[in-house]
C-alpha cells in the first residue's frame, strides 16, 4: 500500500513527533521560527522544514511582520483527525459505561456480604 505524501496528508504530517512539538508550542500563540526552534530545541533549518510541511498541509498559518515571519496554529487543519479520533470516542464511552456497571456491581456484592 502506497504512503501518502507527507505534505498532503494530515496524519503523516502529525506522524513526526517533532511536527507535533511545534503544534503544542503555536497553541500558545504566535512564534518566530527562531524562537520555536530554541522552545523546541532543534535547529533552525530543521523548524523551517517542519513548519513548511504544516503549512501544506494546513496546520500553520504564516505572517510577515516587519523582517519577521511569525507562524500561528490553524487547528481547522486538525478536523479530519478530529473526527477520525471521535469515532473511537463511542467505543471508549461504552468500554468505561460497562467497566463502571462492573465497578458498581461488585460494591453492591460487598454491601451485601
Amino acid at each position: 500500500m502506497a504512503r501518502a505524501a507527507t505534505t498532503s496528508d494530515v496524519f503523516n504530517a502529525i506522524a513526526e513527533p517533532q511536527r507535533r512539538g511545534i503544534l503544542g508550542v503555536l497553541r500558545g500563540g504566535e512564534r518566530a521560527v527562531g524562537e520555536l526552534a530554541r522552545e523546541l530545541g532543534m535547529s533552525q533549518p530543521g523548524a523551517s522544514k517542519h513548519l513548511r510541511v504544516l503549512r501544506e498541509v494546513g496546520l500553520v498559518r504564516d505572517r510577515q511582520v516587519g523582517k519577521q515571519r511569525l507562524y500561528g496554529l490553524d487547528a481547522r487543519g486538525l478536523r479530519p483527525v478530529h473526527e477520525w479520533v471521535g469515532g473511537f470516542e463511542e467505543f471508549w464511552n461504552e468500554s468505561f459505561g460497562r467497566l463502571d456497571a462492573y465497578v458498581q456491581e461488585l460494591k453492591q456484592e460487598r454491601q451485601e456480604d
